[in-house]
């Protein structure tokens, strides 16, 4: 009798670790089958996040190419317009005697090259091929040098730790330029200053554009004008940021964003 029933327990201990082991290897088969399963969704959603990234560089690529069409055409049609007239214009100069045609030749020429700027100040903004700092500050030079040539404002320019081929977007461009040609424009307009010097630094990924003048400056409880609202608007949209600096006579204007 006690062999028959240690026979009886050791079968019931057999049948027990049977079941325990089916039910280990059954939950090891279905852990495996879920794991490949979970691994195959996220290779499909890799594969779909892949694709909808193809989709959006080909977006961006036909984009550029668009942009640079339009560049090219208003280069070759609109260059080639405001040109001839304003060829025409000089032309008609020389032969007009009447003093009040030729004030009016004379604004008409004055219309032409304000026109030839802005179209070439577009012309940049479209060209990809600027999305860069090292770019934004050569053309940022450029304008002022330009824009101050006939005054008698003389200009000054420093970089420093800048790293040319930085990448930027073509809208922080532009919008960093405009916020440039407003502040320098003010200068010109209200500063009755000598000098501007403007002042570009880079540490790591932030970037700053510092434009300082050597006149009368902004009198304490004076009101912000539209000019420097919408300086400060333009780069907060760019979550950048624009400050008046008081540092000595003048003005300085400090702006800085993250490139």
């Amino acid at each position: 009798m006690p062999e028959k029933i240690k026979l009886t327990i050791l079968l019931i201990g057999v049948i027990i670790l049977f079941i325990v082991i089916s039910l280990a290897f059954t939950t090891y088969l279905f852990n495996k089958k879920r794991l490949l399963f979970i691994q195959e969704q996220k290779l499909q959603q890799a594969e779909h996040q892949n694709q909808l990234l193809q989709k959006e560089l080909e977006k961006q690529k036909s984009i550029e190419q668009e942009r640079e069409r339009i560049s090219h055409d208003m280069h070759d049609d609109l260059g080639a317009g405001i040109s001839a007239l304003k060829l025409q214009a000089e032309f008609l100069k020389q032969k007009a005697g009447d003093d009040d045609l030729q004030n009016d030749i004379n604004e008409l020429l004055k219309t032409s090259e304000e026109m030839n700027l802005s179209m070439r100040e577009m012309l940049w903004s479209l060209n990809s091929g600027n999305d860069t700092l090292g770019s934004f500050i050569d053309y940022a030079i450029q304008y002022a040098d330009n824009f101050l040539r006939k005054t008698k404002i003389k200009l000054w320019s420093e970089s420093e730790d800048i790293i040319s081929d930085t990448p930027i977007s073509t809208e922080l461009r532009r919008n960093m330029f405009l916020c440039l040609k407003e502040a320098v424009n003010n200068v010109y307009k209200h500063s009755h200053a000598n000098t501007l010097k403007l002042y570009f630094l880079q540490e790591k990924n932030i970037f700053t554009m510092k434009i300082s003048d050597d006149g009368t400056g902004i009198q304490d409880g004076h009101s912000e004008g539209n000019g420097l609202r919408n300086m400060k608007r333009r780069m907060q949209e760019q979550e950048g940021e624009c400050h008046i600096v008081k540092e000595g006579p003048g003005t300085q204007i400090l702006f800085r964003i993250k490139v």
